[in-house]
């Protein structure tokens, strides 16, 4: 059993920390570009990061994008805070994955593909909230946490699959008493998230449904989302699939909507 105390060690882990990412996440927080992007050329790693993102093929862009004032102009408050958080939940990502089929690459295409899924989604339904942008990170983040505390356990978890077929959500649950998304909630009190988005993410669970009809639907959205960036073929063989159980019942008043932003054919 994992005790809430080894979850809490982790999660405690989670940047900010160096100055110059204190700085920018200030800046944005106050919608200031400029001032984001000064600070955010201090830090070298952050730098790089924002520009192998937004060249990434999913985000479309024509011809390269390098200058930190460029990328944060190009995506404006909203998205550059959310890019900001995937780089923030990058620092913890292990050097090598021992569970999960990842590395670095793949890692950051599964944050691309949230992210431009999600921004998406917001602007089908007309929604500029910087929190709720940059909710889609948390997702990323707690299989990060979830491939650490599943090291902790590797053989327990490799047998439990190996037996039993039993997906990663369960099995997370029966470690630590936590599944997928209330780790997700305990890394938005971190970073002291409004609580609307811990609802969301719970929401987005298909399982826990929000009494709040707004929250709700959003929640809806977010489970498409997830399902469908995980049953892409590199996740599929990442092993990420086998991580939400797909609630057909719970979306099947969004999924035609849902299909059509998404152009699934």
């Amino acid at each position: 059993m994992i005790t809430q105390e080894q979850i809490d060690a982790f999660i405690e882990k989670i940047p900010p920390s160096p100055k110059a990412l204190r700085e920018t996440i200030f800046a944005l927080n106050a919608g200031d570009l400029p001032k984001a992007a000064l600070a955010a050329k201090e830090d070298k790693a952050l730098s790089s990061y924002l520009k192998n993102l937004v060249n990434k093929p999913i985000y479309g862009f024509r011809s390269e994008v390098s200058d930190v004032a460029q990328i944060f102009g190009i995506l404006g408050v909203s998205r550059s805070q959310q890019a900001v958080y995937n780089y923030m939940v990058t620092l913890l990502s292990p050097a090598k994955w021992q569970l999960f089929k990842l590395n670095r690459s793949s890692f950051n295409d599964l944050q691309a593909e949230l992210s431009v899924g999600w921004q998406k989604i917001l602007q089908h339904l007309d929604i500029n909230d910087k929190e709720i942008e940059s909710a889609v990170s948390l997702l990323p983040a707690s299989i990060i946490v979830s491939e650490a505390l599943f090291s902790q356990k590797i053989n327990d978890v490799k047998l439990l699959r190996s037996v039993h077929n039993i997906d990663f959500n369960t099995i997370l649950k029966r470690l630590c008493s936590m599944d997928l998304f209330d780790i997700c909630e305990q890394i938005s009190k971190k970073w002291e998230m409004d609580k609307k988005i811990a609802q969301i993410i719970q929401a987005a669970s298909g399982v826990k449904p929000a009494e709040d009809d707004a929250i709700n639907e959003l929640g809806k959205w977010m489970h498409l989302l997830l399902f469908f960036t995980l049953s892409k073929a590199e996740f599929i063989e990442a092993g990420l699939n086998d991580f939400v159980d797909f609630q057909i019942e719970y979306v099947s008043d969004i999924y035609d909507d849902f299909a059509n932003i998404m152009e699934i054919a």
